[in-house]
């Protein structure tokens, strides 16, 4: 009897196992309904894979048997950080530059990954849709350490949502250098010392970002304003120091006219 016991809870424990295993598996692809006009090459080039794989992971007969609306499977590697690794080190050990790997996971901080973190990997080094961060960005008073600043990932995610409903379709230098001056105002006195109590500071009855008052700051934010924070993160601060930024073809109030202008880069002008 006892023996009976031990194989069903053997068997129970492989099932619950391989349930996990599937489970785990399952996880690590992604789905994308074809569009007009989509081709396997098009797709594959979209999510960094190959199109022998994108074949291989849907059973699909032939190169171009696709046809709009159809559910194709993007298949998605992953490593699993291991102690004493750097996104740089698993770069370089899947023979992929820095920028493709960080531009296949906006939503990991390059400069702070754990131990047993997944980092999702592209098939292949498609520089093409990297962010192009090889512009000189000056520095933040020497300021390189990211991990200083001790936020968690929820809090990045909010600081490139802010970044990203403030700034998309501005230079990336613009984005950078508002990612800057929310981590000037962390710094200064006269604001709150945190990152949220930056971001949702309400002051005399006014909102300091409209976004917060719009709801836009609840929107996903895109690659590049990841990026932009990271690099503020390290150190970049286009802005020049300054603590607030304006559009003043969106803006009456008075306040920020009279404002010290430092910089003005895209449609944003920069003030301390």
């Amino acid at each position: 009897m006892l023996k009976r016991k031990q194989i069903i809870l053997t068997f129970l424990l492989a099932t619950v196992l391989l349930l996990l295993w599937e489970g785990a598996a399952g996880a690590a692809a992604l789905s994308h309904r074809v569009a007009p006009g989509d081709s396997l090459s098009r797709i594959a080039d979209q999510y960094g894979i190959s199109v022998d794989e994108l074949i291989q992971a849907n059973e699909i007969p032939k190169r171009d048997l696709i046809f709009p609306g159809q559910i194709v499977t993007i298949p998605v590697k992953v490593h699993i950080v291991n102690p004493g690794e750097t996104m740089w080190a698993i770069a370089q050990s899947h023979d992929l530059s820095l920028d493709t790997l960080t531009a296949a996971n906006p939503e990991v901080n390059p400069h702070l990954i754990k131990p047993g973190q997944e980092i999702k990997l592209p098939a292949e080094d498609n520089k093409s849709n990297a962010v192009n961060t090889s512009i000189s960005l000056p520095s933040r008073e020497g300021r390189v350490n990211t991990s200083r600043w001790n936020f968690t990932p929820g809090e990045i995610d909010l600081f490139a949502r802010l970044v990203h409903s403030e700034a998309a379709g501005e230079p990336y230098l613009g984005l950078v250098a508002v990612a800057a001056t929310v981590l000037n105002r962390i710094q200064n006195s006269r604001y709150p010392n945190t990152l949220r109590g930056v971001i949702y500071q309400v002051s005399n009855g006014c909102y300091q970002y409209s976004p917060v008052l719009d709801g836009r700051i609840n929107l996903p934010a895109g690659n590049a304003a990841f990026r932009a924070v990271y690099d503020a993160m390290a150190g970049s601060d286009p802005s020049g120091g300054a603590l607030g930024f304006y559009n003043p073809r969106k803006t009456s109030n008075p306040w920020v006219h009279r404002q010290p202008v430092i910089t003005t880069i895209g449609n944003h002008i920069f003030f301390r």
